[in-house]
C-alpha cells in the first residue's frame, strides 16, 4: 500500500507539502498538481477518519437546495464541487423540495455527522435555519439567510428583471411571471421587471409545470399580454411549451428570460436572456465557507452578483 513518503517521493516534494495538499492549505498549484497525480497513480488514499479527529469535522460539504433538478442549481453545485475537491473536500447534494421539514433535517444531519459547513438555497423567507455554535460553517446562496449571521451570495434580481422586461420593452402590455411570493427571488425580480415596464405580476411554482399552466391561462384571457417575463429558467420553458401549444411565436409575444434556458427547441439566441453567473456563485460559496472552516472569524460579508443581457438577434 503506497504511503505519504511515496507520493513526495514521486512527485518530487516533501511529505510536509503532500500534507498540505491533503489538508487544503496553500499549495501552489503546480505542486498541488504534481502530488495529486502521483497519488492517484499510486493508488494513494488519504487517512481520512485520523484527519477528521484531528480537525473535529469530516471533509465533507453539504449542498442543500430547493431543487437539484433545475440547471441553475446543477451549475452551482459543480462550481462548488471544482473548488471543494482542490481543497480536498468531498461535497454531498441534498434536495428539500422547498420543503422547511426536510431542509431542517438536512442540517441537523450535517451538524450530528459533524460535516465541515453547508452551503444552503433556503426554501424560501420562512426558512429559519438555525445557526449553532461549534456547528458546521454555513454560506447562504442565492436566497438571503433569513436568519442573518451568515455569509450570503445572491443576485441582483431587481437588475435581472429589469434587463429582461427592457428588453421587450416594444411589447404592450408585458407580464412578469414569477416564482411564489415566499420566496424573495421571486418578488425581487419581479419588482425589477414592473420598474422597466411589466404592469402586471403573475405568480407560479419555480417550475416548467407551473410556468406552462399560468402562461397557458394567461395567452386563453381575451386581450393576451404583448410580452411575458419568465422570472427563472424553468419557467421560461413553460412560457415557450404554452405559446406552442397555442400556436403562437416569440414573435406574436416577445418572451424574456431570467436564467439560461436549459432546454428549447428554438434556436438558442431566439429569447433574450439575462444570464445568471451561477458556476461563479458556486465558486465563490465554496472559497468563502473553507475559509471559514479554515477558522476566519471576521464579520459576515455579503456578495452581490450579477446577470448579463444576452439579446435575442433570431427572434422566432
Amino acid at each position: 500500500m503506497a504511503t505519504i513518503v511515496d507520493v513526495a517521493r514521486l512527485a518530487g516534494v516533501s511529505t510536509a507539502t503532500v500534507s498540505r495538499v491533503f489538508n487544503g492549505q496553500s499549495v501552489s498549484p503546480a505542486r498541488s498538481e504534481a502530488v495529486r497525480r502521483a497519488a492517484d497513480e499510486l493508488g494513494f488514499v488519504p487517512n481520512r477518519t485520523a484527519r477528521s479527529l484531528r480537525r473535529r469535522h469530516s471533509e465533507m460539504i453539504a449542498l442543500v437546495f430547493p431543487d437539484v433538478e433545475n440547471p441553475y442549481f446543477t451549475e452551482i453545485a459543480r462550481g462548488v464541487e471544482d473548488v471543494a475537491r482542490s481543497a480536498g473536500y468531498s461535497v454531498v447534494l441534498c434536495n428539500t423540495d422547498a420543503d422547511h421539514e426536510k431542509e431542517a433535517e438536512y442540517l441537523r444531519v450535517a451538524a450530528s455527522t459533524h460535516m465541515a459547513g453547508v452551503i444552503l438555497a433556503a426554501a424560501d423567507d420562512a426558512s429559519r435555519p438555525v445557526v449553532a455554535d461549534g456547528g458546521p460553517a454555513i454560506v447562504a446562496i442565492d436566497r438571503a439567510f433569513p436568519a442573518g449571521g451568515v455569509d450570503e451570495i445572491v443576485m441582483d434580481n431587481r437588475e435581472a428583471g429589469r434587463l429582461a422586461a427592457a428588453s421587450i420593452a416594444g411589447a404592450d402590455p408585458i407580464v412578469c411571471l414569477t416564482g411564489p411570493a415566499s420566496v424573495g427571488t421571486a418578488r425581487e425580480r419581479a419588482e425589477g421587471a414592473s420598474e422597466a415596464g411589466a404592469v402586471e405580476v403573475v405568480h407560479a411554482s419555480f417550475g416548467v409545470e407551473g410556468g406552462r399552466r399560468q402562461a397557458l391561462e394567461l395567452l386563453a384571457r381575451p386581450e393576451r399580454p404583448g410580452g411575458i417575463v419568465a422570472a427563472n429558467n424553468l419557467l421560461g420553458v413553460g412560457v415557450l411549451q404554452a405559446l406552442a401549444s397555442a400556436g403562437l411565436t416569440t414573435r406574436d409575444v416577445p418572451v424574456a428570460v431570467v436564467g439560461a434556458l436549459p432546454f428549447t427547441t428554438l434556436h438558442p439566441q431566439a429569447v433574450p436572456v439575462v444570464r445568471l453567473p451561477s458556476r461563479r456563485m458556486g465558486e465563490l460559496a465554496a472559497e468563502m465557507l473553507l475559509r471559514r472552516v479554515a477558522g476566519d472569524g471576521s464579520a459576515p460579508e455579503r456578495v452581490v452578483l450579477h446577470g448579463v443581457l444576452q439579446p435575442a438577434v433570431d427572434a422566432v
